[in-house]
């Protein structure tokens, strides 16, 4: 009774598969199936390889596209022309030292208030109504990225509200050019070159003194003057000379 049931059963299934298949086969849908496989992945085209064309420039074997009106003249040798170039007239930028930044010089307290005092005296010989201010230097001014910025409550009142090229006057009567950018209020191209020339170092005190709006007289007080005066006064007094100093007590 059992087989009779499976063999049944496995009748049913059988006609069931043929079934599926014949419909199947009037779908293509065997045929769709291996169409996609290959368009979902194509083979790789095989790229063409193109020869690099070489020309040897220094033979002359082939000839040379030149214009019509040209052709019965000699061909022009760029080689002797340039050797015969001379850059000599050109203008030169002004070249400075480079700094050695292994011996940079880092002022004492004492030394830099001594800067700034005597730099504060000398603001005070230039009248009232200059338009003055003192700039202690720091080692960004003189051998870092040489950028001064300037107080802002003077550039704000006296100096020109865009960018502008001003000029910085020594005490020697040297004029140096300098960028001075409005938004960031400072100097930038061209204080590097006066700071290195005029060898600058942690410490020193700057007085500026605009005497127009573009012009600034420039003064140095050098920090270095502290170990200076600091020597002069530890120095111990001369010894005067008995005979002269008889002469002073006795009125003869």
């Amino acid at each position: 009774m059992v087989a009779e049931k499976m063999s049944s059963y496995e009748e049913i299934r059988q006609r069931t598969i043929e079934e599926n298949k014949k419909k199947l086969e009037e779908l293509n849908l065997s045929l769709l199936t291996n169409s996609l496989r290959e368009t979902a992945s194509p083979k790789p085209s095989p790229v063409k390889q193109v020869k690099k064309r070489k020309i040897d420039l220094g033979s002359e074997s082939f000839e040379r596209r030149r214009s019509g009106r040209l052709s019965d003249k000699p061909a022009p040798n760029y080689r002797d022309a340039m050797l015969e170039y001379d850059n000599s007239d050109r203008p030169r930028n002004r070249t400075y030292k480079r700094r050695d930044l292994l011996n940079r010089v880092y002022a004492s307290d004492e030394a830099r208030h001594y800067a700034i005092k005597r730099a504060q005296e000398i603001e005070s010989t230039l009248g009232p109504d200059s338009l003055t201010f003192v700039k202690p230097m720091l080692q960004s001014h003189t051998t870092g990225g040489f950028w001064l910025g300037l107080p802002n409550y003077f550039c704000k009142e006296h100096l020109p509200k865009v960018d502008t090229r001003m000029t910085l006057i020594d005490e020697a009567g040297d004029e140096h050019e300098t960028n001075y950018l409005a938004q960031k209020t400072g100097l930038s191209a061209g204080w590097r070159g006066f700071a290195i020339e005029h060898e600058l170092v942690d410490g020193d005190a700057v007085v500026f003194h605009l005497v127009n709006q573009i012009t600034f007289k420039v003064y140095i007080v050098r920090q270095s003057g502290f170990a200076e005066a600091k020597a002069v006064a530890s120095a111990p007094p001369k010894l005067e000379n008995r005979r002269t100093r008889k002469k002073l007590v006795t009125g003869d």
